[in-house]
């Protein structure tokens, strides 16, 4: 075999490692890149609530939650939040959780898009809101479910896994949702 020959296969075979290690690297880490949809498990989210102390999400494995990533600053959040409330005061009887992550920044301070920090506490007594709030001001929860921008919520079954992702604002105390919920409830 000539020298011509082996530095030709030698570059073959290096070109063929390289796109198997790519091909390896993707499939280990597919989750990281493929959205969060329906069927998918929800990604472990780590806050505090509104009293400081540390929550996740891991904590409510094995009940119906409701979860909403929102901010202060977001109209569309506050448009929803009330009928959150709604639903949350129908079903929390039969077991529904309901958790709103804010992702704004400290009270003070800009996020990375420029959006001034709000008073999350403040928000939640303002809107009369009595389920779980939970604050991350980092913004990683938006990374994590690969949102778009907020509100985003994502109904979780007991399994672990998301049922319904819902992109923007919606009536949550629709009978649609209220069926769908007591559904998942009575599982």
């Amino acid at each position: 075999m000539k020298n011509s020959d082996r530095r030709q296969w030698a570059f073959v075979g290096g070109v063929v490692l390289l796109l198997a290690l790519l091909v390896a690297a993707g499939w280990t880490m597919r989750d990281r890149f493929l959205p969060v949809e329906v069927g998918s498990r929800a990604p472990e989210v780590a806050a505090v609530d509104l009293q400081g102390r540390p929550v996740s999400l891991s904590d409510l494995r094995g009940q119906v939650v409701l979860f909403n990533i929102w901010a202060t600053w977001c109209g569309p959040c506050r448009q929803e939040m009330p009928s959150m409330e709604r639903l949350y005061g129908h079903l929390r009887g039969e077991g529904l959780r309901m958790v709103a992550v804010s992702i704004d920044a400290e009270r003070g301070r800009l996020d990375a898009s420029g959006n001034a920090g709000g008073d999350v506490a403040a928000f939640t007594r303002e809107l009369g809101l009595t389920f779980d709030v939970w604050h991350q001001p980092s913004g990683q929860v938006q990374r994590d479910y690969r949102t778009t921008g907020v509100p985003e919520s994502f109904l979780i079954g007991r399994d672990g896994r998301i049922v319904k992702k819902v992109i923007g604002a919606t009536e949550w105390d629709h009978p649609t949702y209220l069926e769908l919920v007591r559904r998942l409830l009575q599982e």
